[in-house]
């Protein structure tokens, strides 16, 4: 048996300890360029010495709440700068799903307000003394999805951009050359909100706009289908679907390490 002399002993324990993921969730004020205030949400491992890639979530039509957070902290434990955006703006969050409809409804028909916002909330995130130098990659759920499909047509420069069942309409289409980085689409195949046509219509855009693109439709699922709040009643259009929320998490998992090319934890 080796026996360590006071003195190796004393050698090691002056050895500097290795850094341990410490996750750091912040509140982050910030504005677009009308000046609007919106109070974003930043998660990362405050123990990273080096800037990280980041990743910007964008929230589904109830606002900023704690299912984005939930995935931003879920991600930051994975290694990466989650920043979730304020698209709607500080304090404005909806009380019930008419209002999110409204207001939804308000950014959707007004696209360019709706990029201003998005790309306010890209800056920030690209900004950040965590993400400096690194790649940025756009996520988004039902109306983030929408969202971030609009900040990928509007030119920035997008390691990729995911949509989790959002819509895929486009007032002002991409041209060819606008989107970078790859585009992931993951769908439900029976969402009422997103019919056939408007699916046939994006890829077609996808096609013009020579991007590259993969769509994942997933039998069975409806709109929201990530979201255990949406229930389990399909015919309501909004439902939970555990098996599609699983698949698409692992396509979504994989497409991080393609595109970022660091692999979560």
């Amino acid at each position: 048996m080796r026996i360590l002399t006071r003195s190796v002993l004393l050698a090691l324990c002056l050895l500097p300890l290795p850094a341990f993921a410490a996750l750091k969730g912040e509140e982050v004020t910030y504005q677009d360029k009308s000046g609007t205030v919106m109070t974003g949400y930043v998660a990362y491992d405050d123990a990273a010495i080096k800037p990280r890639p980041g990743i910007l979530i964008i929230h589904d039509w109830m606002g900023l709440g704690d299912f984005t957070r939930q995935k931003a902290d879920q991600l930051a434990r994975a290694g990466y700068v989650a920043f979730a955006a304020d698209i709607y703006g500080k304090g404005v969050r909806p009380a019930n799903a008419a209002a999110a409809g409204k207001l939804a409804t308000h950014y959707k028909a007004d696209r360019p307000l709706l990029r201003q916002r998005v790309r306010a909330a890209y800056d920030t995130l690209h900004g950040m003394a965590q993400t400096t130098g690194r790649k940025i990659l756009v996520m988004g759920y039902c109306f983030g999805g929408t969202t971030a499909l609009e900040l990928a047509r509007s030119g920035v420069p997008l390691a990729g951009t995911a949509s989790f069942h959002g819509g895929l309409d486009a007032p002002m289409p991409a041209n060819a050359g606008d989107i970078k980085g790859p585009v992931l689409v993951m769908h439900g195949a029976d969402d009422p909100f997103v019919p056939p046509a408007e699916v046939a219509a994006f890829k077609q855009e996808m096609a013009v706009a020579q991007a590259d693109l993969r769509f994942v439709a997933y039998p069975g699922a409806v709109h929201a289908f990530t979201n255990p709040a949406a229930g389990s009643d399909n015919s309501q259009g909004a439902a939970y679907n555990a098996a599609a929320d699983k698949e698409s998490w692992a396509e979504f998992r994989a497409f991080l390490k393609e595109t970022l090319k660091e692999p979560l934890r």
